[in-house]
């Protein structure tokens, strides 16, 4: 499903957090499509704009659109499969920071809950207990407000959307979120409040652990 109206933003218009000659990490702003959507007025992407400056650079995972954070894109053929590698045997590291709706009982602890494509309501996703693929998040409280709390959400699978599911499917859908948010968590903030802080995962040319972190906006 495309957006109504794609407006991405243009400023900051491409913030690199690093760069080597085998990657970079890039802190991808909410509402900018990670890759080219289907039509010409869902070309403006991170992918896109990131090849005009590095041409070889391609794409080794995405965030949602809403979604603001740390993406990493290889600058080899060699650095794309060893991190793709790393994504497919789960062995990077992420965090996000995420406000969620209420009050969530208890201090940590784990949804799992396998998810699968609605088809007649896609791109949502949903927990389908007979069918669904295997999904697991690890969530932690780091602060509570009157009407949200604030959650640091660790993803053990990378299904799509899940993040934003599994806070559903607590009771505490994420505020902002126009997929999944009811209406009284959707008006209590402007955009997704789901954010990639945190990734971590091996050099793909030295193979030293790498990590790089970038504070939630908001």
């Amino acid at each position: 499903m495309a957006p109504l109206h794609y407006a991405p933003p243009m400023w900051p218009y491409l913030q690199i957090v690093f760069k080597d000659e085998h990657f970079l990490v890039i802190n991808k702003p909410s509402e900018l499509l990670s890759v080219p959507g289907k039509g010409i007025e869902l070309q403006d992407c991170l992918q896109l704009r990131v090849q005009r400056v590095y041409p070889t650079a391609t794409i080794v995972h995405r965030l949602d659109m809403a979604t603001s954070g740390l993406l990493v894109m290889a600058l080899n053929k060699a650095a794309h499969r060893h991190i793709s590698r790393q994504f497919e045997l789960r062995q990077t590291s992420k965090t996000y920071i995420a406000r969620v709706y209420g009050q969530v009982a208890g201090e940590e602890g784990c949804v799992d809950l396998p998810l699968i494509c609605d088809w007649p309501n896609r791109p949502k996703q949903m927990v389908c207990l007979q069918n669904g693929k295997p999904a697991q998040t690890l969530w932690r409280v780091l602060a509570r407000n009157k009407q949200d709390t604030r959650l640091e959400l660790s993803p053990i699978t990378g299904r799509s959307h899940q993040l934003r599911v599994h806070m559903l499917s607590l009771g505490h859908p994420i505020l902002g979120d126009r997929l999944y948010a009811p209406p009284q968590a959707l008006q209590l903030a402007p955009r997704l409040q789901l954010h990639a802080q945190s990734l971590g995962f091996m050099h793909p040319h030295h193979e030293q652990d790498v990590s790089f972190f970038a504070p939630a906006p908001f």
